[in-house]
């Protein structure tokens, strides 16, 4: 097994032990589609939140997903090792449900349709989800103004958690551009957003 597959899933993956039991329940699931379910359940949080912020609804974003998995299980014996992460893969397969959904809907989703409780964590006494609310309303009139392009690499930093790397294998870009992108865009955000 190649080095990069131990990023699959920052900070889990620590041992070969556990990097061979992922390529055992690929390799399962390719035989048996009853045991794509340790891998449905290890990526569904992520995929559902990267398509909660691409998506205008909670029902929207559990269909897209579900469709997602089912797209992934059925094209599970065409994936390779060859230089492209699993979790790079299934968010090939996610952008690509999404566009086809879009071409569906011809919609568009903004960012302030993510719910609440999705970026909000603890408990807040009034005041400061007044501020905090104030902060998203800003946050997201700055998000609205960005191409798609950069608000889908947010999305997948951000929501889907994704590590430069892996954004990198989805996009089709180097890591290092991937990097310098993110960090010119947030950069942009953060003065913007103070300047506000």
């Amino acid at each position: 097994m190649d080095v990069w597959f131990a990023t699959l899933i920052p900070g889990t993956w620590d041992t070969d032990t556990e990097i061979h039991r992922e390529w055992e329940l690929i390799s399962a699931a390719r035989k048996d589609p009853q045991a794509f379910a340790p891998l449905y359940e290890s990526y569904l949080p992520r995929i559902n939140r990267y398509i909660r912020t691409r998506v205008s609804s909670d029902e929207d974003a559990a269909d897209v997903t579900q469709q997602v998995f089912l797209n992934a299980l059925q094209a599970l014996p065409r994936y390779r090792f060859k230089g492209i992460p699993f979790s790079a893969w299934l968010f090939r397969i996610a952008q690509l449900t999404l566009k086809q959904k879009r071409r569906k809907d011809k919609s568009s989703v903004s960012w302030d349709l993510l719910p609440v409780e999705s970026y909000l964590e603890g408990e807040l006494d009034p005041e400061d989800i007044v501020l905090q609310q104030e902060g998203l309303q800003r946050l997201r009139r700055l998000l609205a103004r960005l191409s798609p392009e950069k608000r889908d690499l947010l999305a997948l930093r951000f929501a889907a958690g994704l590590s430069s790397s892996e954004i990198a294998a989805v996009v089709g870009k180097n890591t290092e551009a991937v990097k310098k992108q993110l960090s010119r865009i947030i950069h942009t955000l953060k003065e913007e957003y103070h300047d506000a």
